[in-house]
Parts: C-alpha cells; structure tokens; sequence
C-alpha cells in the first residue's frame, strides 16, 4: 500500500500561479495528477515517470510543469498561467508494482 500526501493548491487569480506537491510512502514507477471539475469527468493534467518521460493534458501543455524527485518519491505540479477553466479538485496519483494509487485531492479555485 503507498500512501500519498499532498499540499499545495488553493485560491489564484486568472494569470497567477499555484505549485502542487505530492509525496509517496515508497518509490513509485510513475506520478501525476488528474483533476475534475464539478459534474466534468475526472481528466489529466499530467504525469512524469521514474525514468522522467513527462506527459500532459492538452489543456495545460505549455503553461504546467511537473517534475520528480526520485530520492524523495516526491512530485511538483508548478501551475502558471492560470485560468479559471483549470479549477477543480486535483488528485494525485502514483503507480507501483502493477497498482494505482490515489490521493484525497486539493482544490484549486481560478478566479476570473
């Protein structure tokens, strides 16, 4: 079982920036963060492997940022360019050993 903590997210202005952190309890083969909006599917944002292979969401590519700390099994989601589209609750997620975890989530709230 791999436990997740995550911290960060909160309130930002339309053009602001906001930064996502996530840890695991082990070392993970991948990590990343879905969000879903209220009555949207849930949808992703974006996911760096252990090797540092890097796949976003169309939505976000070239504004979002997420990268991995292997030694610390730990990822940041730095959110820049923000738009009120990207509120939501945001999960994170890690995979190990054939299984998927995921995080109670933490909102982020766009203001327009």
């Amino acid at each position: 079982q791999v436990q997740l903590v995550e911290s960060g997210g909160g309130l930002a202005q339309s053009g602001g920036s906001l930064r996502l952190s996530c840890t695991a309890s082990s070392s993970i083969s991948d990590m990343g963060w879905y969000r879903q909006a209220l009555g949207e599917r849930r949808e992703l944002v974006a996911s760096v492997s252990s090797g540092g292979v890097s796949v976003y969401g169309e939505s976000v590519e070239g504004r979002f940022t997420i990268s991995l700390d292997n030694a610390k099994n730990t990822a940041h989601l730095e959110m820049n360019s923000l738009k009120h589209e990207d509120t939501g609750v945001y999960f994170c997620t890690a995979a190990r050993l054939g299984h998927r975890y995921w995080g109670q989530g933490t909102r982020v709230t766009v203001s327009s």
